[in-house]
């Protein structure tokens, strides 16, 4: 382990990753499995998208396979990060992130699934086994939203064993990413377009949508396939989830600057950076969240939307500036 090796000791690539699967596998040895096979199915996207030339909804088949792949990429790992942090309860530990683990691999194995077929995985009730595949995967998300709030909870709970401004950036960036799913059930509900069908009695090929203003399918953003000419819900769904990165990038450079430049930042500055940066970010997914409802792109942004822009850009940098520079006098005192 690291803590028992000489801090001048210098790690090699392969005894830093040897280091990292160890840390990972003492945590959750199905999510750290879900990790790496998220490397394979990364891989099958990207193969996808180079050999096959089928479109679902105006995007490549295999562009939602490649995007839940490298998103699923990041948050492994993420989580397993995080829960190495937390010493008590080991047994809840596991159940939480093995139960992550097994509902995004199903979720995976759908995606592929409706891939392989040519079939759109999301808000699909376009035949009885299309039906079938969505409210499965409808039950895995329900579970796994669940099971991480139920980790979140576990999370708050934890005695600190690392810096407090750091284990608050882990807990807000949870928050945020918790708030980043909750987002998804906004795209869950059928459209007025839909549901005037449905009360028709007439037959209806998706119930839910992520455009806002028009349906799935049109013009998009390469690969990611965010409407350019309506507002989208993903947006905010996707900068959400991510917050968990974001946060704990926020805090660990923080904790790292405060060793060895920025030795005014104690431990009462960076708490109060970390806040800051939580509900700027926060703020941030609130007006995606915002501009989607309104119909609005997000590559064009209406005056409204960029005043609130600046706005939240601004706040976070003279609040952060109020903090560094009273921490600076404090310091000197």
């Amino acid at each position: 382990m690291l803590n028992s090796t000489p801090l001048n000791r210098r790690w090699t690539a392969s005894e830093q990753i040897s280091a990292a699967h160890s840390r990972f596998w003492a945590t959750s040895k199905i999510m750290t499995l879900f990790f790496y096979a998220s490397f394979a199915f990364v891989l099958i996207g990207v193969l996808g998208l180079a050999f096959d030339s089928r479109q679902i909804l105006n995007m490549p088949a295999w562009a939602k396979t490649t995007k839940f792949a490298i998103s699923f990429l990041l948050y492994a790992p993420t989580m397993l990060w995080m829960f190495s942090y937390m010493t008590g309860r080991p047994r809840l530990r596991r159940f939480v992130l093995d139960a992550c683990g097994i509902m995004l691999f199903i979720e995976m194995i759908l995606v592929l699934i409706q891939a392989v077929r040519g079939q759109a995985m999301h808000f699909n009730i376009s035949t009885p086994l299309n039906t079938a595949l969505w409210s499965i995967m409808g039950t895995t998300i329900f579970i796994f939203y669940g099971v991480s709030i139920l980790g979140f909870v576990f999370f708050l709970r934890q005695k600190p064993v690392v810096d407090r401004a750091f284990l608050l950036s882990l807990r807000l960036g949870m928050a945020l990413m918790l708030i980043g799913f909750g987002l998804g059930f906004l795209m869950t509900s059928p459209t007025s377009d839909q549901l005037a069908s449905m009360t028709a009695g007439e037959v209806v090929m998706a119930a839910g949508a992520h455009t806002v203003g028009a349906p799935d399918g049109g013009p998009g953003i390469a690969l990611l396939g965010w409407s350019t000419t309506h507002g989208d819900l993903r947006i905010a769904h996707f900068v959400g989830i991510h917050g968990a990165q974001a946060l704990a990038l926020v805090g660990w450079l923080l904790l790292a600057g405060s060793e060895r430049r920025w030795t005014f930042l104690r431990q009462q500055p960076r708490l109060a950076l970390v806040w800051g940066a939580a509900a700027a970010y926060l703020a941030l997914v609130g007006s995606m969240v915002w501009q989607a409802l309104r119909a609005q792109p997000l590559l064009k942004p209406d005056a409204l939307t960029l005043g609130v822009w600046f706005a939240i850009a601004a706040g976070a940098a003279l609040y952060g500036t109020a903090v560094v520079v009273r921490a600076k006098a404090l310091a000197r005192r």
